[in-house]
């Protein structure tokens, strides 16, 4: 079985359902990347880096997996933010004394996660609302501030991919304390409802990207058009497998 694999400098670990309930206790940047963000990795090097120095990172894009398969023979398991955060509102639920800072696009967003997160029994639940990254600045010094002072077990980003990364390995670089981090970006909107319907087999059919296309082309369709570059990269690319 592949343990993991090393594409462009970044590791992948190719992780089972079982193996996860392990994770929660590390104190790491976990790291989700999407197919269009993945397929910016030449050109966006801030983001390749955060990729690069991430503690785990996943099998999100089901494009990657299939392109892996079949121009590799390479065969791994898909693992997306949004099974990741089943798994982690299951633990969560279990652990309501741990404290989460959720970091959201908009105040709108905020509320709504910030109910799901209190419905699941949790009390300690902060949020913030990130700002518009202009020129690619992630160094958010207000950000910092408030994980330092509230001192968060979890901290789940809900923002884009491409910015989430690179604002987690910011704060993985410059935190003096230990925490988790989960870049799973807009996965928690299939919880609470606010973006396109999505359920297990859906996503265990690598459909997430179509629905999420048909709910709100005018965002997703050439978002997903321009995941095809990924296409050329994983073609073109030599990539290490690691077995147990």
């Amino acid at each position: 079985m592949v343990k993991k694999i090393i594409f462009k400098d970044i590791t992948f670990f190719n992780f089972r359902d079982h193996q996860i309930q392990n994770l929660f206790n590390k104190k790491s940047l976990f790291i989700f990347p999407a197919g269009p963000a993945l397929s910016h990795i030449k050109v966006n090097s801030e983001y390749h880096l955060s990729l690069k120095n991430a503690d785990y990172v996943f099998f999100d894009s089901g494009f990657f997996v299939l392109l892996l398969r079949i121009f590799k023979n390479i065969k791994v398991n898909k693992f997306s933010g949004y099974k990741f955060l089943k798994f982690f509102f299951k633990h969560i639920s279990k652990n309501k004394k741990k404290s989460i800072l959720c970091v959201d696009p908009d105040k709108k967003n905020s509320d709504i996660n910030k109910k799901l997160i209190k419905k699941l029994g949790v009390k300690k639940v902060f949020n913030y609302i990130a700002p518009n990254y202009v020129q690619e600045n992630y160094k958010d010094k207000k950000l910092l501030k408030l994980v330092l002072l509230k001192k968060p077990d979890y901290i789940v980003m809900n923002i884009a991919g491409g910015k989430q990364e690179i604002l987690g390995f910011f704060l993985k670089k410059n935190l003096k304390f230990k925490t988790s981090i989960y870049c799973t970006g807009g996965a928690i909107a299939f919880f609470t409802g606010n973006r396109a319907p999505i359920n297990r087999l859906i996503d265990n059919l690598y459909l997430g990207w179509f629905f999420r296309i048909l709910f709100n082309p005018n965002i997703y369709l050439l978002r997903y058009l321009g995941a095809f570059k990924l296409f050329f990269i994983v073609l073109f690319s030599k990539i290490k497998v690691l077995k147990n």
